[in-house]
């Protein structure tokens, strides 16, 4: 499949502003979810550009730094995965495993950028003692540039051929290994809840886990419900998470409060 030069600029363009936003901005730009519908509506293909994003995002979702070590990449990843799937024509749950290679890259291109960084914090702080924002400003400028431009050639490389060879790619690929691709992608949504479960459950939240997943199969298996069921799901938690936020509001203030006189008037 071919694409004209300006979808390949659009594509680079965003992915030099979800790689800059990740760290900077943090206005979610970057999230999976997001840039899959942008790089959807670039490509001509919305709708896959939705499904693959709200996957990877699944995927992605309990994935956090923990000090100097990075995660795969969901910038790369998450676009990676998208671009995979419209212009090669995979099934979502193949793109988002083919594009694990794509997000590791991402993992070790923040990595560089931080470690060529490192020097000039030194620099920072001599700017900082001499009361020169400028300077503090042209080095986070550099910074955000570096890494826009690192993630956004690796993706238009990879776009480029991937949409010049991408037929042939796909008739190479064995059934085999795109069923074993397609159970991988569909598998790694539930080990991105796993990981988020397993740092947000305790005791208390269990009745919560159970009741979704109860409501979620009765829901989905009801034909007039399967639709509209992840709204219908949204709303049900909310209105439980807003009914105990009142519950905890009301007895919190109602509580007497204690309060120790002292020892002025013998109480």
């Amino acid at each position: 499949m071919e694409y004209s030069a300006l979808q390949v600029i659009l594509v680079f363009i965003v992915t030099f502003i979800a790689a800059i936003d990740q760290f900077s901005f943090l206005e979610s730009l970057y999230q999976p979810i997001v840039t899959g519908m942008v790089i959807g509506l670039i490509l001509g293909d919305v709708q896959t550009g939705l499904i693959v994003g709200g996957t990877y995002q699944l995927m992605t979702i309990g994935n956090m730094p923990i000090g100097g070590a990075q995660p795969p990449n969901a910038v790369i990843g998450g676009i990676m995965a998208t671009v995979l799937a419209i212009s090669l024509g995979l099934e979502p749950n193949i793109a988002v495993a083919t594009a694990i290679p794509f997000s590791l890259l991402g993992q070790y291109g923040v990595t560089l950028i931080f470690t060529l960084m490192s020097p000039l914090m030194s620099v920072a702080d001599k700017y900082a003692a001499e009361a020169n924002p400028k300077g503090i400003e042209r080095i986070n400028y550099l910074s955000m540039t570096l890494l826009g431009l690192v993630f956004g050639i690796v993706v238009t490389l990879f776009f480029i051929g991937g949409a010049t060879m991408g037929q042939a790619v796909v008739d190479a690929i064995p059934a085999w290994l795109s069923k074993g691709l397609s159970a991988a992608g569909g598998m790694m949504r539930f080990v991105g809840f796993a990981i988020l479960l397993k740092f947000m459950m305790n005791r208390d939240m269990w009745g919560f886990y159970f009741l979704g997943f109860g409501l979620a199969l009765i829901v989905t298996n009801t034909a007039a419900l399967a639709s509209p069921a992840l709204l219908i799901l949204a709303l049900i938690g909310f209105g439980i998470a807003y009914w105990d936020y009142q519950q905890r509001t009301q007895l919190g203030g109602s509580a007497p409060a204690s309060f120790d006189g002292g020892e002025e008037d013998g109480i």
